[in-house]
């Protein structure tokens, strides 16, 4: 099922915002200044769906008028999260007709982008959603709008893998070449970082999982493993060490999740809900 993600605070997001108002007003918005006196023409906006899907990204949007016309009032019709249909009402909009104009673009971009997110996100969240394992993202997301794309997965349902590099330690395939093993690996690192952070080991074999739970991972990968060979590791994994969280990753699709989950991991990371998803289609009216 859907839920409410917790949006960073205004001070993280505004410049984001700001910046790509300024992107697409650049030296003024030649069509409305042409049309319209600045502040002066009221103008009332409603968002509609044309395709089924879950919405998010609301509070955002109401931020990106505020941000050029802080008397604009945003009326989410409905809430975070929420499942809707084509023709749904989901947001009423009163001010000044400029801002409505202006910030049209934008705001219906990121809403239309992180609704999408989280359209697919919950069918995911759907598969497995009587089973303990939970859904992650990763960190495939696109450069400037992580902060917020992560925030549309957990609208969806799934918890939020590491924000940066700086969450956690994640020993990956090719840190663990340079390296010279994982056994290597994880004791240089643990010599060196601050606590409480975790730190994860990405295995593709037994014998990997063998060496991680040797040195006392706090997290282990399974990493593109088979199904039948996951579950082996799983057993491997809970009879040597209960405590020890285990994590699916690589290949996960809609028709495969569910088997996933069925090996008894405690969570399955997939950068699809992010990079597949499609965007969910809005439109603007507006009346005067």
């Amino acid at each position: 099922m859907s839920k409410v993600g917790i949006l960073p605070p205004w001070i993280v997001l505004d410049p984001l915002l700001r910046g790509w108002l300024l992107e697409d007003i650049g030296r003024g918005d030649r069509t409305t200044n042409s049309l319209i006196t600045l502040d002066v023409t009221p103008g009332t906006a409603t968002w509609i769906t044309k395709a089924p899907g879950i919405i998010a990204g609301l509070p955002i949007a109401a931020r990106v008028f505020q941000l050029l016309n802080e008397n604009v009032s945003f009326v989410a019709v409905s809430a975070e999260g929420e499942s809707c249909e084509p023709g749904q009402i989901v947001a009423e909009i009163h001010g000044s007709l400029d801002a409505l104009l202006m910030g049209e673009r934008v705001a219906l971009n990121l809403v239309m982008r992180l609704s999408g997110i989280a359209t697919l996100t919950n069918r995911y969240v759907e598969q497995i959603v009587d089973l303990p394992a939970q859904l992650v993202d990763t960190r495939k997301t696109t450069p400037g709008l992580r902060l917020l794309e992560k925030y549309a997965t957990a609208v969806g349902g799934a918890i939020n893998h590491r924000m940066g590099l700086d969450d956690a330690v994640m020993i990956k395939d090719n840190h663990i070449a340079a390296a010279g093993g994982i056994g290597e690996a994880i004791t240089r690192i643990r010599s060196q970082i601050p606590y409480p952070l975790t730190i994860e080991v990405e295995t593709e074999s037994l014998e990997q999982v063998k060496e991680a739970l040797k040195y006392q991972a706090d997290i282990i990968m399974l990493d593109n493993m088979s199904v039948d060979l996951m579950r082996e590791a799983v057993q491997l994994i809970r009879q040597h060490n209960t405590r020890v969280k285990i994590e699916a990753s690589g290949n996960v699709t809609l028709e495969t999740i569910r088997a996933v989950a069925e090996t008894g991991v405690d969570y399955i990371s997939s950068s699809a809900p992010i990079t597949q998803s499609k965007w969910l289609d809005l439109s603007m009216r507006i009346q005067l």
